[in-house]
């Protein structure tokens, strides 16, 4: 198992400011960080050599919006958001990223009133499928991420995650589980796992109110006995957020301070899920 965090809960893009935290996280014990990946014009190659001096593996993120949106009705739009992630795709191989996650297969907080119709569905797959051609070209996993209804509506449960994967069909798209969606919009989170365990590549170890994991409601006993079942062993991703980004803090809800400091969060969450996974995965 490989462990790590999501840099969103400081900053939304890589600065020499974040060299202490990334330092910090290091010596927390964390195996690698997931790295917000929306300004495509940073130095991604000198920033992978940072993060090898420190010793840090990395994940990376990335959103998708109303003007490239890869579900739109324009065809122009569609391949405007295709584009998008392709030069993110580009970030990731130039930064060392091994994995690119998110709700990159349609536009973040964008609603049609409805569910997804069958021209979206085949619009996003086949938008995908062309992502998944150039990830492939630049070794890196895709890990689709579904959110709950409340902020996107093409892809809810993990089961629509992984029909998705299957319909686009390419060796690089896979999917990923994140416990707090999962909180929200699945019935039975065992089943929820186990309909996504062959094609999940990535899992987000979220709390419910998004903030310090292992210390709200989540029924953290069945996700990691479920995930210890299907055999999962690859990264577990702290994501937590807080006030840091005002643009985020809008867009996930986050209007008040759910713990002490960044750092004891991470530290905490860390030990959290050591803890868990050791209970389980080398008992």
């Amino acid at each position: 198992m490989k462990f790590g965090m999501n840099l969103l809960l400081w900053t939304g893009e890589l600065s020499d400011e974040m060299l202490p935290v990334l330092e910090s996280l290091k010596k927390i014990g964390f195996d690698g960080v997931e790295l917000p990946v929306f300004n495509t014009d940073l130095k991604y190659d000198e920033w992978g050599q940072r993060l090898n001096d420190l010793g840090l593996e990395r994940t990376a993120v990335t959103v998708r919006g109303e003007e490239d949106n890869p579900i739109s009705a324009d065809a122009k739009v569609r391949a405007a958001g295709i584009d998008a992630t392709k030069r993110v795709l580009d970030c990731c191989q130039a930064v060392g990223a091994t994995h690119l996650v998110g709700p990159y297969h349609s536009a973040l907080g964008v609603f049609s009133g409805q569910g997804p119709s069958a021209d979206e569905w085949s619009w996003g797959v086949e938008s995908m499928r062309a992502v998944s051609e150039h990830a492939a070209q630049t070794d890196v996993v895709l890990a689709v991420e579904c959110l709950n209804r409340f902020e996107t509506y093409l892809l809810n449960t993990h089961a629509d995650s992984a029909r998705f994967v299957k319909d686009v069909d390419h060796p690089n798209c896979r999917m990923m589980y994140d416990t707090f969606h999962a909180n929200i919009e699945e019935k039975n989170i065992a089943d929820a796992i186990r309909s996504c365990a062959d094609v999940c590549a990535h899992v987000h170890i979220s709390e419910n109110d998004r903030s310090t994991p292992g210390q709200g409601n989540v029924n953290w006993s069945e996700n990691f006995d479920t995930l210890h079942e299907v055999g999962y062993d690859g990264w577990m991703v702290v994501e937590a957020f807080g006030l840091a980004l005002p643009e985020l803090a809008a867009a996930t809800k986050i209007w008040r301070r759910m713990y002490e400091t960044e750092e004891l969060l991470a530290r905490n969450a860390l030990a959290f899920m050591k803890a868990e996974t050791a209970a389980r995965w080398t008992a």
